[in-house]
């Protein structure tokens, strides 16, 4: 049997329980190509108008998965994984928007329902109505569950370290990590990078600012790279938290950085037409005029051009570098 995996939306934190969850079952994991041209006009042509680019995304590479001739295409139904929080609409009714909006599909669709107290998914009890589609047993899916629920821990640890998701991702099964962990450079311009990770990670959704950035010698941190504790711990003076999960974790992590000085700029990647964004753009502006620590939002849809932001990241860093050359020189001269 061949299960799809979609290299979108949340593909970007949790395929390091997904694929060794399916695999200890005997699957065989098939992963959409990187995202492209063709997948980002297949999922606008299947889609809304309306809807948001990352959502486009996600069908365009459900699409694709069809042509690769998978049995089924996993699609599950994120709700929550924090009491009283919980994920975007669109998140809710993902596997109904692909059943229902796209060719083809209906009967294609694997899903289970995603309910957790916490970031850890992988209470086995949760993927049990998998084991009849799978023709596997209960039993299995527990064990499977258990073996891919230990190796997304340690994903999550080499990530909290200071790698970003996809060098994390290859040292889940190495001890690379145990040798080099990146270090903060006190000389270097170091950035915040603010955005959801199906946002921040896809190189082709963000022009692959990453490389850019490390092209340009800048640092950067991401909210991913941040512990748990601490992104609620500096969103707790809100009378009331956002209701959207993913949200909260970038504010706290936007808040951090902001008040603790922990960063000389920071950059907000974000979907145009993403609502839970515009909340979070507004808050990060108002901190920036209450530090006077530089923000700059990066808005993208399917008609964003490279040279465009290129030209902005470049000239954003720059003004950072003039910035740090200043105060340094005053320091020297106090």
């Amino acid at each position: 049997m061949r299960v799809g995996i979609p290299r979108a939306l949340l593909y970007y934190y949790y395929i390091p329980f997904w694929q060794p969850f399916f695999e200890s079952l005997g699957v065989e994991v098939v992963i959409s190509d990187e995202t492209n041209k063709g997948i980002l006009n297949q999922g606008v042509k299947e889609s809304v108008s309306e809807i948001c680019v990352p959502i486009k995304i996600f069908v365009g590479h459900a699409r694709s998965l069809l042509k690769k001739g998978v049995d089924y295409i996993f699609v599950p139904r994120m709700v929550s994984i924090y009491s009283g929080e919980y994920f975007c609409p669109k998140f809710m009714g993902l596997p109904d928007l692909v059943r229902h909006g796209v060719k083809d599909m209906d009967s294609k669709i694997l899903t289970v329902s995603i309910e957790s107290k916490d970031d850890d998914i992988s209470h086995y009890k949760q993927y049990l109505p998998l084991a009849k589609q799978l023709g596997v047993s209960e039993s299995q899916v527990k064990e499977a569950a258990k073996i891919a629920g230990e190796k997304w821990r340690v994903f999550r640890t080499i990530n909290k370290m200071g790698y970003i998701i996809p060098e994390a991702m290859k040292m889940v099964d190495t001890k690379q990590r145990l040798n080099l962990v990146p270090k903060h450079d006190r000389n270097k311009i170091r950035l915040g990078l603010m955005g959801y990770v199906y946002n921040i990670y896809d190189p082709f959704v963000n022009m692959n600012i990453i490389e850019k950035l490390k092209e340009l010698d800048i640092e950067f941190i991401t909210f991913d790279m941040i512990e748990e504790n601490e992104l609620r711990e500096n969103i707790k003076h809100l009378k009331k938290p956002l209701f959207w999960t993913f949200s909260n974790k970038v504010l706290g992590a936007g808040y951090g950085m902001f008040r603790n000085r922990l960063v000389d700029g920071v950059i907000h990647i974000t979907a145009f037409g993403c609502g839970p964004d515009s909340f979070l753009g507004k808050l990060f502006e108002y901190e920036s005029d209450d530090t006077e620590i530089p923000f700059l939002t990066v808005r993208i849809d399917e008609h964003t051009g490279e040279n465009h932001l290129q030209t902005r990241i470049e000239a954003f860093v720059d003004m950072l570098k003039r910035k740090k050359y200043r105060l340094e020189r005053r320091r020297k001269v106090t």
